[in-house]
């Protein structure tokens, strides 16, 4: 009998034959959309377009649709959030607030408080480098939101990782790394006081 050879394993597909999402079209309907309004496509050719983008399949078709037109700024592009306690102490949120790939926290001798429970992120992952020090720091996020703690260094003061690992689709996933430091960091959903407020006053800014 005779061997039969292995079959070769499949290729990955090139990034542009990648399977598009349904918000991936729509960044792009929401591009094109700005596009006209600022004058760079007329109607008839923004009509052409958003029935081309809402029937593309992959990024490839996506990315003909806006080739001449000006990259939109993206949180991409953002430089990196530096939040440092200090003596007295620093936080980001709970209002509203354009979220970078980045987020550095120190927690200094004040501590570091980062709440993204009312951003509106569309990244797919949001690296945030936690150094608890002397006072900590302590990360919120929503519940749907998941965590990935295993780059941290626990340090004296330990990691405290209370969120569930329940991530609903089109949530970021939060890459938690650093040092727990003397006094640790703390990432959690809302506490039962955070989300009284939330549901109380759900449009703070």
């Amino acid at each position: 009998m005779t061997a039969q050879p292995p079959k070769p394993s499949p290729r990955p597909a090139p990034p542009g034959e990648l399977r598009a999402s349904h918000d991936d079209r729509e960044a792009v309907v929401e591009q094109l959309r700005d596009a006209a309004a600022e004058g760079r496509i007329d109607l008839d050719e923004l009509d052409s377009r958003l029935e081309q983008a809402l029937k593309s399949k992959t990024y490839a078709e996506l990315a003909v649709l806006t080739a001449d037109l000006p990259r939109m700024n993206s949180a991409e592009d953002l430089p990196p959030l530096v939040l440092k306690g200090g003596m007295h102490g620093a936080s980001r949120g709970p209002g509203r607030w354009e979220v970078p790939g980045r987020v550095i926290a120190r927690g200094g001798l004040g501590g570091v408080k980062v709440d993204f429970t009312r951003v509106e992120c569309r990244l797919a992952e949001v690296a945030v480098e936690a150094y608890g020090e002397a006072a900590g720091v302590t990360i919120v996020i929503p519940e749907g939101w998941a965590a990935d703690t295993s780059g941290m260094d626990p340090g004296v003061g330990g990691l405290r990782d209370k969120t569930t690992p329940d991530r609903l689709p089109g949530t970021p996933l939060i890459r938690l790394t650093g040092s727990g430091g003397m006094a640790g960091v703390v990432i959690r959903h809302p506490n039962l006081w955070e989300r009284r407020k939330l549901h109380s006053n759900p449009t703070q800014d």
